[in-house]
């Protein structure tokens, strides 16, 4: 017992010093909880505002907050956010940043450094940057949502560095007019990610470069509008440069007269990098009005798969260069469109392409089969689910 006593005396000291330490950690902790738990603020923003500006905002805001922007033109004004969480909106109307000279860390209006930053209803014009590639939104975080925003008149739309843990969504957007002219800059430009996803938008006159970049792993291009019209001088369309897998169903896709390329869409064409390369280009409709013609699509030698099922092509060209399972493509004549001229592809009575469709499948637990359609400007409608599938982006409907 003499022995022990000591022993059991210093273990009880122990316990007495190290309680008041542990009851403080316990208070921090709840404080954390607390906090994490609790309503985000919401910083506005505006004329009339104590913030007159985006940018005060962005220096102020903490995790998780909500800025709302006053519709209305913000001039010379960039920021960078550094936040996580944000959720960055225009309120009334969209927000216009309008860079007039101004730009962040030399790339642009908005550089988002933080995770998970959703972004509604801002405009996005004319970034420059020494560099010649200036952004509307520059993301150096992980995870981004745009959504109903208009970048136009910027040397980049979206611009994006590699992060192998972002996944990157855009719907209901608009890119017009985007690109420094040198064939580098693109209306969207997605680096190495890990999924980037595109839909309900329209997306159209990158100027030199492409309409929609991504070396994304995954890519879920959907139900978008991609065009050159009359005279857009866009590159490719779309392009994937590394491959990836990537879903391309139900857009509206154009090559316009001054096109400065002849190929629509690419897949591959850089190396294919990824460790899973497919492609499934599904219910889609392409129209060529490049006088001299072209390819509709080129797929990288080597792809894993290639499934080209229920596409409508019209215009010159040939449909496929490379690999692929063609299946169930309609190649008609711009008499089959209510009114091409006007770049509406929706289907005439007793086109070709109506009731023409198979059943696409699925691959990788996507279901291949279009349940919506690309409804102007930058909406989305119901397609019937019931009955036979029509071929192309855009099912018929009868006039009433």
């Amino acid at each position: 017992m003499t022995a022990r006593t000591p022993i059991y005396m210093l273990a009880v000291a122990m316990a007495v010093s190290l309680a008041p330490v542990n009851r403080h950690a316990g208070a921090a902790d709840a404080q954390d909880a607390m906090r994490e738990s609790a309503q985000p603020t919401v910083l506005r923003v505006g004329a009339k505002r104590e913030l007159k500006r985006p940018s005060a905002a962005a220096e102020i805001a903490r995790d998780g907050d909500v800025i709302e922007i006053d519709a209305g033109i913000y001039e010379g004004d960039a920021a960078v956010w550094r936040q996580h969480r944000l959720t960055i909106r225009g309120v009334g109307g969209r927000a216009h940043l309008r860079a007039d000279g101004a730009q962040a860390e030399d790339k642009g209006i908005w550089v988002v450094k933080g995770n998970d930053t959703t972004i509604e209803s801002v405009e996005f014009s004319e970034a420059k940057v020494e560099g010649e590639n200036g952004a509307g939104i520059r993301l150096e975080g992980a995870g981004l949502t745009v959504r109903d925003c208009f970048f136009h008149d910027n040397e980049n739309g979206i611009l994006t560095g590699a992060n192998a843990e972002s996944d990157i969504v855009v719907e209901h957007s608009e890119f017009a007019n985007n690109g420094f002219g040198d064939g580098q800059s693109h209306n969207l430009y997605i680096g190495r990610v890990r999924s980037f996803t595109l839909r309900f938008s329209y997306v159209h006159h990158a100027l030199v470069g492409h309409n929609v970049k991504s070396r994304a792993r995954r890519n879920t291009v959907t139900y978008n509008r991609i065009m050159d019209e009359n005279d857009g001088r866009s590159s490719y369309a779309v392009e994937f440069p590394n491959g990836g897998l990537a879903f391309v169903i139900g857009n509206i896709i154009q090559k316009g007269p001054e096109t400065e390329n002849s190929t629509a869409v690419s897949y591959g064409a850089e190396g294919l990098q990824h460790p899973l390369n497919e492609l499934y280009f599904i219910n889609n409709t392409v129209a060529n009005d490049r006088p001299g013609g072209g390819l509709f699509l080129f797929v990288k030698t080597g792809t894993d798969a290639a499934r080209i099922v229920n596409n409508v092509f019209t215009g010159r060209g040939e449909v496929l260069s490379g690999p692929g399972e063609a299946r169930n493509n309609v190649v008609a004549a711009k008499s089959a469109f209510v009114a091409p001229v006007n770049f509406d592809y929706r289907l005439k009575a007793g086109a070709a392409a109506i009731g023409r469709a198979i059943d696409p499948g699925s691959a990788h637990g996507f279901d291949l089969r279009p349940v919506a359609e690309y409804a102007h400007k930058a909406q989305k409608r119901a397609r019937g689910g019931s009955g036979k599938l029509d071929a192309g982006a855009l099912e018929y409907r009868r006039e009433r």
